[in-house]
């Protein structure tokens, strides 16, 4: 299987790419990162070096990678983080392509958008971006609560909710959608719900809430996701796959005290999670 990677890049820490790639190669895929920014550290840092890109340059890598000939061997493409529409509209030019040469590849698009607790933090325009353009191309996305909130128009406060909120989402284009971070009315409040939904079904995994703040956890999510719903075309399947997986690498960074996730240290959960949990079809 091979994957082509477009999002955001540090070269200390794992968000974006750092984040994403090493799980889905630990998992046997063959991954072609394209970065749409490279900054020294995540902002969470409040300070960081480095650059955004732009379009061009994004299309001009995916040109080089046409050239060699393989362009039609992608299986699917994965993006995540946009510094500017403009590289949205580069991302959803290599979808075409990809798509042209290969019309079975998959585009999983995580929306990033924005979090409760801290509102939108990508630039503008970007939001509406990933509303109307990014997520109607999508065969699947892996919005966060607040993001599938801002995609439907809906505030989802009950289970109910976040399914007639799904079900809108759908509509726009995505069959399958994943819905990380959820906490509703009937979340307990020592756990996070996932939720998942598919040809009008719906599965939930429920997790123990973890304490600890972290960047990236939702790049790992999203990668995990995508590549074994391209493997098994079972949201279900998916979703029991890559919840174990991301709670034991947040479990075991929460052990080491770590404020970055360890991907690295924590590598065998992606291919063997240390605990299982109940995936429930509500």
């Amino acid at each position: 299987m091979n994957v082509l990677s477009i999002q955001s890049h540090v070269a200390y820490g794992h968000v974006g790419n750092a984040s994403a790639v090493f799980p889905m190669q630990r998992l046997g895929v063959e991954v072609w990162p394209i970065h749409t920014v490279q900054f020294s550290n995540h902002t969470g840092y409040g300070s960081w070096k480095g650059r955004v890109f732009d379009g061009p340059a994004i299309e001009d890598l995916v040109e080089g990678i046409a050239e060699r000939g393989v362009l039609g061997r992608c299986d699917g493409v994965l993006s995540g983080y946009m510094g500017s529409a403009d590289i949205g509209n580069a991302v959803l030019s290599a979808i075409a392509r990809v798509r042209s040469l290969n019309p079975d590849a998959l585009y999983c698009c995580d929306p990033v958008i924005g979090d409760v607790g801290r509102g939108v933090f990508v630039r503008p325009g970007i939001p509406e971006f990933m509303r109307e353009q990014a997520v109607p191309a999508a065969d699947i996305i892996t919005p966060n609560q607040f993001e599938l909130d801002y995609l439907s128009g809906l505030t989802a406060q009950t289970l109910d909710d976040v399914k007639k909120a799904v079900t809108i989402v759908h509509k726009i284009g995505p069959k399958v959608i994943l819905v990380t971070s959820v906490e509703t009315k009937e979340t307990p409040s020592d756990s996070v719900d996932l939720i998942a939904g598919e040809n009008g079904r719906f599965w939930r995994v429920r997790t123990p809430k973890l304490s600890l703040s972290v960047n990236g956890a939702g790049d790992a999510i999203a990668a995990l996701f995508f590549v074994h719903y391209a493997r098994s075309r079972s949201a279900s399947t998916a979703l029991a796959e890559a919840s174990a997986s991301v709670y034991g690498l947040l479990k075991r960074t929460e052990e080491a005290g770590s404020r970055e996730i360890l991907t690295i240290a924590a590598q065998d959960e992606f291919v063997s999670p240390t605990r299982r949990f109940d995936v429930e079809e509500v």
